[in-house]
C-alpha cells in the first residue's frame, strides 16, 4: 500500500482546473450524441462522428485512439457486451438495444474519461431497470468520496446496492486514477469492504465505472482480443464519471447537463 501511495499524483489547483476543462468538453460530446444515437445507425458511424466532433469542433484529442494499439476513439458495448466493444460498420443498433459508449478526451495534456448508457426506444422494462440500477450504483459509490474515506467504501456501496437489486458486479475491471495518463494509480474496485483500502486525499482524481450484470458475474473475452461479454449472454450495463477529491468531498468533472 505504501508503494501505491508513492505513485499517486495529487492534482494541484492548476491541474485540477485543466482536468475540469477536459471533463466539460467530454460532457459536450455526450450532449451531441443524445440526438445522434438512434436505431439503424452503425457503431462505426457513432465512432466517426465522435472523432470529428472532438478533433474539429472541440480542438481536442480522442485519447483512446492508439492507446494500447486500439484503433478507434470509443468503445461501443451493446447488450451482453460488458466493455471494450469495438465499433463496426456492420453493427447497426436495433430498436430494442442498450449500448454503452465509453469515450476519453485529452485537452492541454489532461485526460477525462466517461461513459453513458443509451437505451433505444423499444428497450425492455428489464433492460431499463438494469440500466437505472447501474446508474444508481455508480452514484452510491461517488457519494462515498471525501478526504478520509477509503477506497473500500466506494466498492462496498456499489456492490451492496447492485446485489440488493439482484444483479452481480464484474470484478475483472475497475476504475482508475487519471490525469496526464489515462490509467494512473489508484485502482478503484467496484466491490469490497467498507473502511478498507487506501485513504482518500484531496487532489486525487479517478474514475468510478461499475459494470453490472443482469445475470452472473462471469465474463469472457471474444476472439478479437477486445470485446468482453457476459458468459451467460445476459445484459450488462455500465456508467462512468471522472471524479476529483476536493477538500470537502468530491467534484464530478464529467457531469452532464441533465445531471445538474
Amino acid at each position: 500500500m505504501l508503494e501505491q501511495k508513492r505513485k499517486i499524483h495529487l492534482k494541484t489547483a492548476a491541474e485540477a482546473e485543466l482536468m475540469r476543462r477536459s471533463g466539460a468538453l467530454l460532457a459536450k460530446v455526450f450532449a451531441m450524441l443524445d440526438d445522434f444515437v438512434v436505431p439503424g445507425i452503425s457503431t462505426m458511424a457513432i465512432n466517426d462522428r465522435v472523432e470529428d466532433f472532438i478533433v474539429n469542433e472541440l480542438k481536442a484529442r480522442p485519447a483512446s485512439k492508439g492507446q494500447y494499439g486500439y484503433a478507434y476513439v470509443l468503445n461501443s458495448s451493446v447488450n451482453e457486451v460488458v466493455c471494450h466493444g469495438v465499433p463496426s460498420e456492420q453493427q447497426l443498433l436495433k430498436a430494442s438495444d442498450i449500448v454503452n459508449l465509453d469515450i476519453t478526451l485529452e485537452k492541454d495534456g489532461f485526460i477525462a474519461d466517461s461513459s453513458k448508457m443509451y437505451l433505444m426506444p423499444q428497450a425492455s422494462p428489464l433492460a431499463k431497470r438494469l440500466v437505472q440500477a447501474t446508474y444508481e450504483a455508480m452514484w452510491r459509490g461517488i457519494k462515498m468520496v471525501r478526504p478520509g474515506a477509503r477506497l473500500g467504501d466506494i466498492g462496498h456501496a456499489i456492490q451492496q446496492y447492485a446485489e440488493s437489486q439482484g444483479y452481480s458486479v464484474v470484478r475483472e475491471y475497475c476504475g482508475h486514477g487519471i490525469g496526464r495518463e489515462m490509467h494512473e494509480e489508484p485502482q478503484v474496485l467496484h466491490y469490497g469492504r467498507a473502511a478498507s483500502g487506501l485513504e482518500l486525499r484531496a487532489g486525487m482524481c479517478f474514475t468510478i465505472e461499475p459494470m453490472i450484470n443482469q445475470g452472473g458475474a462471469k465474463i469472457k473475452t471474444k476472439k478479437d482480443g477486445w470485446t468482453v461479454v457476459t458468459r451467460d449472454k445476459k445484459l450488462s450495463a455500465q456508467w462512468e464519471h471522472t471524479i476529483l477529491v476536493t477538500d470537502t468531498g468530491y467534484e464530478v468533472l464529467t457531469l452532464r447537463d441533465e445531471e445538474r
